[in-house]
């Protein structure tokens, strides 16, 4: 792989900032997980929004009659999204294959990642934030509890990386 990739210095810098203007323009940081929550209240919505109306989860995003996707945080991560593609098309590197080690197969790759994403997505509803509302936006605020799930990340990925190396070595 002989790809270039942009600074991380640079990048953590310039994510500084754009962290500290969510808090001068909207009062709050950073993060994604509610995004997608909102996204799924919109399209339970459309199929059946007396569910939405009746469920407590669902509806606080349907208060005052505005759509749930009419919210910063949808947009926000939106463009982290085109950003992110916008980025790699510049880069070159925009090509259309499967990411995996010499172990595993496509098929095998694509429901491990299915499967991660869904459970990751459900354990950051459940802890009402995902890593980088915890990690960029509590620790920036020195929430104790912020940085002890950080830490607790890079551990638990670093030990659960033991498991998985031969399907990418």
């Amino acid at each position: 792989m002989n790809h270039r990739y942009a600074n991380p210095y640079v990048i953590g810098v310039l994510l500084g900032f754009v962290l500290l203007f969510s808090f001068y323009t909207m009062g709050r940081g950073v993060g994604s997980s509610a995004s997608f929550a909102r996204i799924a209240t919109a399209g339970v919505n459309l199929v059946a929004p007396e569910h939405v109306e009746n469920n407590k989860y669902l509806s606080k995003y349907t208060r005052g009659g505005r759509s749930p996707l009419m919210a910063w945080l949808v947009f926000l991560s939106l463009g982290a999204g085109l950003g992110g593609l916008f980025s790699a098309f510049i880069a070159n590197r925009v090509e259309g294959e499967v990411a995996r080690g010499p172990s595993i197969g496509v098929s095998a790759r694509l429901w491990l990642a299915l499967g991660g994403g869904i459970l990751s997505g459900f354990a950051a509803r459940l802890a009402r934030g995902c890593t980088s509302g915890q990690a960029l936006t509590g620790a920036s605020e020195l929430a104790f509890g912020s940085w002890i799930f950080m830490f607790c990340i890079f551990a638990g990925a670093y030990a659960t990386a033991y498991f998985f190396r031969k399907e990418w070595l």
